[in-house]
């Protein structure tokens, strides 16, 4: 049993069970949204006494609470419990283009892991100029862009694009587009600095 959950799955397994899943929460009257969680801790901290924004019944949302925690308990036990030696399987553009904007290769630096480059998240490289630029800049750009577009990727990917929302598939157009350009144009800028 642990060799098939620890081996590569198909991607359609995903699917259907995201599928199964957005009929529940719609069966349910609910809509899906991993970043709706941050306002409902805000909202259980006390700050709805300070902003209305954050003025509403979070007890309504203990589910997605539920699903929050549920997430980090997967990725734990994933990660911790259910070995996976197998390093990720990139393709060879993927690897050239990562070459080509200094960028190491999974499992290059040792201590680093296979989803983790050392040039984003060693200690050494957060408190540059080039640190300082992704993750604080970058943080700042998803925080701000995730209540601009009132939702997260997957809250407008996975819940607005199933219930055929033509704001959210405007979002998920951006968040493309927003990629794209990250991706081939600020990406290698960054990383020349």
């Amino acid at each position: 049993m642990l060799d098939l959950i620890s081996g590569p799955w198909h991607w359609a397994v995903s699917g259907v069970f995201i599928s199964l899943t957005m009929f529940a929460l719609l069966y349910a009257g609910k809509s899906f949204g991993f970043s709706a969680n941050l306002r409902t801790i805000c909202s259980i901290a006390g700050a709805g006494k300070t902003a209305k924004f954050f003025d509403f019944d979070w007890r309504a949302q203990r589910w997605n609470l539920v699903f929050a925690a549920g997430s980090i308990l997967g990725g734990f036990i994933a990660y911790y419990v259910i070995p996976n030696p197998e390093s990720v399987q990139l393709s060879e553009a993927t690897l050239l283009y990562l070459d080509a904007v200094n960028v190491s290769r999974p499992g290059a630096t040792p201590g680093f892991s296979n989803y983790m480059p050392a040039e984003f998240f060693a200690v050494d490289n957060v408190f540059t100029l080039r640190g300082l630029i992704v993750l604080v800049g970058g943080g700042f750009l998803i925080g701000f862009g995730t209540r601009w577009a009132g939702g997260c990727t997957s809250g407008h990917a996975i819940s607005g694009l199933s219930n055929l929302q033509l704001p959210s598939l405007i979002a998920v157009v951006g968040f493309f587009a927003g990629g794209l350009v990250m991706t081939w144009l600020i990406l290698p800028l960054i990383f020349n600095l």
